[in-house]
């Protein structure tokens, strides 16, 4: 999905910043599904502002350069509900974590474990945050939060079940290559 349609997106919530809409993709509604950095958010809404799909107010402060408020026109609603009928690409899953095991078979017994272990603790963690709606929460976000939990629950049970798989692969030394 274009960064531009994410831009739109955020907004649908209401007014914000650069700094503002990049927090939504850092550890804000849309952290959990796609990424957009400082350096793609920006020159997409400097685009929709000269294509009519955003505007943007300069706010002043003191000591700092002033602040750009950007806010969806009717325009930008209209092209982000096209946008949004688009054809959606397939979900791509990245995991540092499954990426690491692929070579389990390379690490020490205990190096898996731990990372199992923490794994684990962390997908735990998600589960209690996701475990309850936010006031703000629309009905669409709270299905994505309650996807999210299945898809949580079921990654832990997973692991819970079947760590011994990967466990046992690993050596009992310090790792080789």
């Amino acid at each position: 999905m274009q960064v531009t349609t994410l831009c739109l997106g955020a907004l649908v919530f209401g007014d914000a910043t650069g700094y503002e809409i990049n927090k939504m993709f850092e550890d804000g509604p849309f952290s959990h599904f796609l990424d957009a950095s400082y350096g793609s958010i920006y020159p997409a809404l400097m685009r929709l502002a000269e294509e009519g799909l955003v505007t943007c107010k300069a706010e002043a402060q003191e000591r700092r350069p002033d602040k750009k408020i950007y806010s969806l026109t009717g325009k930008g609603r209209l092209k982000l509900r096209d946008a949004l009928q688009q054809p959606i690409a397939d979900d791509k899953f990245r995991s540092e974590f499954l990426f690491t095991l692929l070579f389990a078979h390379l690490l020490p017994r205990n190096r898996v474990r731990t990372m199992v272990d923490h794994r684990l603790a962390a997908m735990k963690q998600k589960l209690i945050e996701l475990s309850q709606p936010d006031a703000e929460d629309t009905p669409g976000m709270d299905f994505a939060r309650q996807y999210g939990y299945a898809i949580y629950s079921a990654s832990i049970d997973f692991l819970e079940n079947n760590r011994h798989l990967i466990e046992d692969i690993a050596t009992e030394e310090e790792a080789h290559v």
